[in-house]
């Protein structure tokens, strides 16, 4: 008989380290990874974005923010996530998407890996400007609460991700919007509201000047349970900071995560707040990439802050395409957890000798303390089905270009006639790496997104 209190070791043992492991948004830690998911910003010969699953099997990143619900009132909400879009439909008489495939896997990220999965609502095609009134902005809280909230009993909403209930949301304003504060204040109370046992988080992406000129009033207007400020293409970005922490002599540092931080720490509603570090996937960046030394030192430089609290990345394709650079972020945090495996620069694959507590104890040494811990191979079994994970997790890593203010539409990347097989609604029709066919399906256009990206809406 195995003797009861090498039992309760081991469990102590693989519970301990896995908590380590599988975490989502973490309030108390100064180690967070972030990397927004959807937008597929480099379109690689590879195939590019993969389905979210793919991802949350990486164990050093722990919140997704999905990009992007961009329209919010009209005609109707529309979420957008690039090729992920091909594996879903529309609802009847609507534009609205039906996505099967993204509720199995925020399902599976947040039970599997305890994965954070925010749903990111603005980005740079955001046009609608706000609401009318305080009264429409509240109302309209409503509607998305319902729609990505806890499903209600007897409800008829429409609901893109299924029976799937988001973490929580980001709010990603390129351009000024009106009574967003009821908005996301509302937002915030409804989650306060319906919470329970779960804890539903509120994020927001500044850029980094500060106030931000989008975002000012909100910032100090809600209570924010994390920040992810973008420090990249602009003047106070990643690129600017110096290893002494001054600037270039005329006043304030040029990086300035300071003044965030004393905003945190002074001004916010939510003094608690955490603000993450936002930097660049890849140098694909208009401006603000840096690596190797250079961001280690930056790391190192803002761990000194009461309010850092970790790394966001833009976007998932971009780091997956950079080889090494989340492993680079990982070491600079010092983040407990696995490798993210990013070495060979080729798409993850699955392996059974691989377990979340690999950085730890390898498989066999695992196999080696389970078999002399247990009486029998079957009770070694039962455990690691619980216990252990497969995932290896290789990346592609890229970054993130800033996209228009607002989208521009053409019929081409990159010729003056469009060619090829027409791509359905919501295909790829361009892009820098775009070697596919520039050609929509009638009725829609190519509208360029980015650079990188372009797509038949």
């Amino acid at each position: 008989m195995l003797r009861s209190h090498n039992l309760l070791a081991l469990c102590g043992i693989i519970l301990s380290l896995s908590n380590k492991v599988l975490a989502g948004f973490d309030p108390t830690a100064s180690n967070n990874i972030a990397v927004y998911w959807g937008q597929n910003s480099i379109s690689l010969t590879s195939g590019g974005q993969q389905r979210l699953s793919y991802y949350c099997a990486n164990t050093p990143i722990n919140i997704i923010p999905l990009a992007f619900l961009y329209t919010i009132k009209t005609p109707s909400t529309t979420i957008n996530f690039a090729n992920a879009g091909d594996n879903c439909t529309l609802f009847s008489g609507s534009q609205l998407l039906s996505c099967p495939q993204l509720e199995e896997d925020i399902q599976t990220c947040q039970t599997a890996h305890n994965k954070s999965i925010l749903l990111s609502i603005g980005g740079a095609t955001y046009t609608e400007g706000g609401f009318s009134s305080p009264a429409e902005a509240v109302q309209m809280a409503g509607a998305v609460w319902e729609m990505f909230g806890p499903k209600k009993e007897g409800s008829k909403v429409e609901r893109p991700f299924g029976d799937a209930v988001v973490d929580g949301f980001d709010i990603d304003l390129e351009a000024v919007a009106v009574n967003m504060v009821d908005f996301v204040g509302e937002l915030r109370r409804l989650m306060d509201a319906d919470g329970g046992k779960k804890k539903f988080y509120m994020s927001g992406a500044p850029q980094c000047p500060f106030p931000d000129a989008a975002m000012g009033g909100l910032m100090d207007g809600v209570g924010f349970d994390f920040v992810m400020v973008q420090f990249y293409n602009n003047w106070c970005g990643v690129d600017s900071w110096k290893a002494s922490g001054g600037g270039d002599g005329k006043g304030e540092s040029q990086f300035n995560f300071e003044r965030w931080d004393r905003w945190a720490r002074e001004e916010s509603k939510n003094k608690g707040v955490k603000v993450l570090l936002g930097v660049p996937g890849s140098q694909a960046a208009g401006r603000g990439y840096v690596n190797g030394e250079v961001l280690k030192g930056v790391v190192e430089y803002v761990k000194g802050f009461e309010s850092f609290g970790g790394v966001m990345m833009w976007d998932m394709s971009q780091v997956y395409g950079n080889t090494g650079f989340l492993d680079s972020i990982q070491a600079a945090l010092g983040s407990d957890g696995q490798s993210s495996g990013q070495g060979s620069g080729l798409p993850p694959t699955q392996t059974a000798s691989q377990t979340t507590i690999s950085t730890s104890l390898s498989s066999s040494q695992l196999a080696s303390l389970l078999s002399s811990l247990l009486s029998s191979q079957t009770a070694f079994v039962t455990i690691t089905t619980t216990v252990v994970f497969s995932a290896t997790a290789t990346e592609f890593s890229t970054e993130e270009v800033p996209s228009p203010t607002t989208a521009s539409v053409k019929s081409t990347s990159g010729s003056s006639t469009p060619t090829g097989t027409p791509v359905p609604h919501w295909g790829t029709c361009g892009g820098i790496y775009h070697l596919g066919s520039t050609v929509c399906e009638s009725p829609y256009q190519c509208v360029v997104l980015s650079v990188w990206y372009s797509q038949c809406l």
